[in-house]
């Protein structure tokens, strides 16, 4: 009887310092997101268990329609860790090889270029591939394809260094990768995303934007640059709609099967998730910051931590998890001017997460 009263009080305790922990950290973001201005979607997962779901504030202000663990988010550069996955899934296949020249795959690329930089160096920003943004006819694209980016840069005869010596964050690298994916499965990017990840995974709400085609529980994303609230979405952005770079919609509920699939290798061999979420090129050796593919890595603390933030149009997003303690915490926003990054390490200093503050570098992502 003892031992029962003991475990007994032993739960009790345990149950109300849980809720104790949950109120704070509801209290931190209710101090942040009105309850009538766009605002997250968020969870928090803790030894492989959710202990926190919520959703705060508007997902559409028009319709009043709150933001839940349910709503679909544009996720912006998180949709990287996916389109990484997609070409490490042709590599364990042997349909394709990680220092594969581009060229291989685009014979149309300049070959001063196309013949010097490798699918390795697409994945972990390495490339020095020339950015596409000034290169596409904006007077002719109103929303631009990832074949767009491709047209765009193809006759470029230079790059920003020499291909494997810095680091330089490229969303144009990430449209080729998903225009690779494309050229080797002869699935569409949007259809072999469906097939490999989100159908698998009943992830049955997600999916990657294609302009006028309809996203259930679709969000809207608004911009709070000018002390106001004004729609940024896919339709106000040219550059909104590419698709291996940033163009994934889902869930918090969606994106936790994600998640657990990645620490249980259910989708592929656990080998290839460990590359994917291990050191690949250094960021800033000094921090031991590094990228893997389609994640930044830091090695600064005991505890590897895995993680990546997104932005597009009135978007943004952040992932930051500890994969050897199965931790994991998930916000999607579909406004800007709130720090991210900055409420990742509040709700980590709530927890007693030990060694979290990951190092903040300007423009990880642009």
């Amino acid at each position: 009887m003892k031992k029962i009263f003991f475990l007994f009080c032993l739960f009790v305790s345990q149950f109300s310092f849980s809720q104790a922990v949950n109120k704070r950290i509801d209290s931190l973001l209710n101090s942040i997101y009105k309850s009538n201005e766009p605002g997250i979607a968020i969870a928090i997962q803790e030894n492989g268990k959710v202990i926190f779901e919520n959703g705060y504030g508007l997902a559409n202000l028009e319709t009043k329609e709150k933001n839940s663990p349910a709503s679909n988010f544009n996720i912006g550069s998180l949709t990287k860790q996916f389109t990484a996955f997609g070409i490490l899934k042709l590599a364990s296949a042997e349909l394709i090889s990680l220092d594969d020249s581009i060229i291989k795959f685009f014979p149309q690329f300049n070959k001063k270029v196309g013949s010097i930089i490798t699918i390795r160096q697409l994945l972990t920003h390495s490339s020095g591939i020339i950015d596409h943004y000034a290169f596409v006819d904006t007077n002719i694209v109103k929303h631009a394809t990832d074949k767009d980016v491709f047209n765009a840069v193809k006759n470029i005869d230079s790059t920003y260094f020499p291909p494997g010596t810095k680091y330089r964050y490229s969303n144009t690298a990430y449209c080729l990768l998903a225009l690779i994916i494309e050229k080797v499965s002869g699935l569409a990017y949007p259809y072999f995303i469906k097939q490999n990840i989100f159908s698998l995974l009943y992830m049955n709400n997600s999916q990657v934007l294609k302009i006028n085609n309809p996203i259930t529980n679709r969000v809207l994303g608004y911009d709070t640059s000018q002390n106001s609230f004004k729609k940024l979405d896919a339709s106000e952005s040219i550059f909104f709609s590419t698709q291996g770079d940033g163009g994934i919609y889902t869930s918090i509920n969606d994106y936790l099967k994600w998640f657990n699939s990645l620490q249980s290798g259910l989708l592929l061999d656990r080998q290839w998730i460990e590359k994917a979420r291990s050191p690949q090129f250094p960021v800033d050796a000094k921090n031991k910051l590094s990228y893997g593919f389609g994640w930044f890595i830091n090695e600064q603390n005991e505890f590897k931590e895995v993680y990546h933030t997104g932005s597009n149009g009135g978007f943004r997003a952040i992932a930051f998890s500890i994969p050897s303690k199965n931790y994991l915490i998930i916000i999607l926003s579909n406004r800007t001017g709130v720090d991210l990054e900055n409420i990742v390490q509040e709700i980590n200093k709530i927890l007693g997460v030990a060694g979290n503050f990951y190092t903040k570098i300007d423009a990880l992502e642009s």
